[in-house]
């Protein structure tokens, strides 16, 4: 069964980025913000995700991670760049 994973992360230095969102396009993620990817995966968990997007960022940037318990348990506020709905 597939669970929705929110990612969200911080970047610290002014850097091309685009293997980050390459890598998370390649594993079916949808930018909902500028910083915030949406996807749904089956046989993963928060950590193995974490873990494996590590690998696309620097040691000093933050990301997390987030198993949402239900595709429609969250809120937001304007236009999102995609609707995780749509997933």
């Amino acid at each position: 069964m597939k669970e929705t994973y929110f990612i969200s992360y911080d970047l610290m230095n002014d850097k091309d980025y685009k293997t980050l969102s390459n890598e998370l396009e390649k594993l079916g993620a949808e930018r909902v913000l500028l910083s915030l990817w949406c996807l749904k995966k089956s046989n993963t968990s928060a950590e193995k995700l974490r873990d494996h997007i590590g690998g696309f960022i620097d040691n000093d940037d933050k990301i997390v991670v987030i198993k949402s318990a239900t595709t429609y348990g969250w809120a937001s506020r304007g236009e999102l760049l995609f609707n995780p709905n749509s997933l």
